[in-house]
């Protein structure tokens, strides 16, 4: 349960901010109501994530895989979730963003993901534990302009993650969302609905 309000007053601005929610989420953010008591934050904050939307020195993939690596060792469910439900939306195959939380023991992984997951925890890790051969490997293999968004993705993440689960801030269920369901076996009826 969220450790606060989730329904500040409904000012002309709150109302704004919740439409445009519904407009591109398909839901109010939880995470927008939360900061919505204090204007300045709020104002703040969506103004950076606007303008972080326009990096794009890193692969949108890449870039992906180091946020939900920062929020599975953070143990943000509000970001693992809506991290999901984004990446599915960009065509991330589910088996990459389903392993994240075990991507040590899966073969889903190419050597370069495998290296921003690892990127990503350990800068994650407090104090961080980047250590100096992961950070040149990535530097070579991405150059310095996507090395740099990178790390201040991670970055990034890290003040996300901590905020929601300081907060209390859970699961919206945007994953529920785009999961196919199973279908059902052969020679059986589906279930009523």
């Amino acid at each position: 349960m969220a450790r606060i309000s989730l329904t500040p007053d409904r000012t002309p601005l709150i109302r704004l901010v919740q439409w445009y929610s519904r407009r591109t989420y398909g839901k109010v953010l939880e995470p927008l109501m939360a900061v919505a008591h204090n204007r300045r934050v709020l104002f703040t904050t969506s103004r950076f994530e606007m303008s972080l939307a326009r990096w794009n020195k890193l692969d949108p993939q890449l870039k992906a895989l180091a946020e939900m690596a920062s929020a599975a060792a953070i143990g943000c469910s509000w970001c693992m979730d809506f991290g999901y439900w984004l990446s599915r939306g960009h065509g991330m195959p589910h088996e990459k963003l389903q392993d994240i939380p075990v991507w040590r023991d899966s073969d889903a992984y190419t050597p370069l993901e495998r290296d921003v997951l690892e990127y990503a925890e350990a800068m994650t890790a407090t104090p961080p534990a980047v250590e100096d051969e992961l950070a040149e490997r990535l530097r070579q293999r991405l150059g310095d302009a996507a090395f740099v968004e990178l790390t201040s993705m991670v970055a990034v993440e890290n003040l996300r993650s901590r905020t929601n689960a300081a907060l209390g801030l859970h699961s919206q269920g945007f994953k529920d969302s785009c999961d196919v369901p199973a279908r059902p076996e052969a020679g059986r009826a589906p279930a009523d609905r």
